[in-house]
């Protein structure tokens, strides 16, 4: 618990304070010159970073020192306990950008383990294997590169990870897990165990690892910060995210065990249109004679925090909306059906690529440059 919010690997509750996650967790925030350095390499910038979604990390600077001597690759994951939302997906997005930018390899760990262990799931093997599956398509219709690309199962890839899982482990007892993750005297030790198997893909390469997650996933990386060099190995790079607000409110994280909290990635219009009209928190006024005259909020409308985020990239035109909902002339309607028409597009699109992704699974997990390298490998 950090002030009024809880953030764990787990769980996402209450206001969250970007600021005291920075101060606790030991992080640095993105800063103008930061994010300079990356449009030196890059020529533009990515909207999540250039309105400062992505806002802290660890050793950016490193990564960005490296790119053009030893370079650098790429790790982020998936739990596949269900459907993707749009929460779930803004990691791929950016760390798709970060691979296409700076031509590097990425790796994409899908831990089945986790979920099947996690109590509080109730997931069998036969669950997580079909969502890791289904979580795979959208994972692929992000548009990686499928020849710099390794989608891997954690309960498949066991055999060719697990050497150096174990020595990890060694590194690691049961009080330091403990404070780090919260683990009780209830936790079943399978999931005691599972933070290793999340540590080893940072360990994939020689030269240094970036892990682009929302900051909930940091406690991971601290763990593998303590022990990386006891094993001769790199410390990971991280750059966090914020977390995409839940349709209900500011506060917390989108739940895809929530559904009036998510857009779900194979909604078509017409649930959009309903979950966002019922659902989406409003900064308007009750009346619309009021909003005429006081006009909107849009720091607490979530139809404008989605646009800011993600899907109005065009800063005057953003600014635009921003102007006419506070003066009132944009009303809450409207509002939302910008996002309406926005987000149904972007589903629409994504949504053709998943169909062409089934064509693709084996390539990116089995046949594909990278995946065929990997399935070559036992990491000692």
């Amino acid at each position: 618990m950090i002030g009024d919010h809880k953030i764990t690997p787990w769980e996402v509750e209450g206001r969250v304070d970007y600021e005291r996650i920075v101060r606790e967790f030991g992080l640095k925030e993105i800063n103008d010159e930061i994010i300079e350095k990356i449009r030196s390499f890059t020529g533009e910038l990515h909207v999540l970073l250039r309105r400062k979604y992505f806002f802290a990390h660890r050793d950016l600077d490193i990564v960005l020192n490296e790119a053009k001597t030893n370079g650098f690759y790429l790790y982020t994951g998936r739990g596949p306990s269900g459907p993707m939302h749009i929460g779930h997906l803004i990691p791929f997005l950016f760390t798709k950008w970060l691979q296409e930018k700076f031509k590097v390899n990425v790796y994409i760990e899908l831990t089945d383990d986790e979920k099947f262990l996690e109590p509080k799931r109730g997931l069998s093997l036969e669950d997580v294997k079909k969502w890791s599956y289904e979580n795979t398509l959208d994972i692929i219709a992000v548009g990686f590169d499928e020849d710099r690309t390794f989608i891997f199962q954690d309960t498949e890839y066991i055999r060719n990870v697990y050497p150096l899982a174990i020595k990890i482990a060694k590194k690691i007892n049961f009080s330091t897990a403990r404070a780090v993750f919260g683990f009780t005297n209830e936790t079943n030790i399978g999931l005691i165990f599972f933070p290793t198997l999340e540590i080893v893909p940072t360990f994939f390469e020689d030269r240094i690892c970036l892990i682009p997650a929302a900051v909930d996933q940091d406690p991971f990386w601290r763990l593998q910060r303590d022990i990386a060099e006891a094993l001769g190995k790199r410390k990971a790079a991280q750059i966090h995210s914020k977390f995409l607000p839940p349709l209900t409110g500011i506060e917390g994280k989108m739940s895809a065990s929530k559904p009036e909290t998510s857009i779900y990635l194979t909604d078509d219009e017409k649930t959009v249109r309903e979950k966002v009209y019922k659902y989406a928190f409003s900064g308007g006024q009750p009346t619309i004679e009021l909003h005429r005259k006081f006009g909107g909020n849009p720091d607490i409308d979530v139809s404008f925090q989605w646009l800011k985020i993600l899907f109005e990239e065009d800063d005057n035109k953003l600014k635009k909306i921003e102007e006419d909902y506070r003066s009132g002339k944009l009303l809450t309607g409207e509002l939302k059906e910008i996002l309406i028409e926005k987000l149904s597009r972007f589903l629409e699109e994504h949504q053709k690529r998943r169909e062409e992704a089934k064509e693709k699974v084996k390539d990116f997990k089995y046949d594909g440059k990278l995946a065929r390298e990997m399935w070559e490998k036992v990491f000692e």
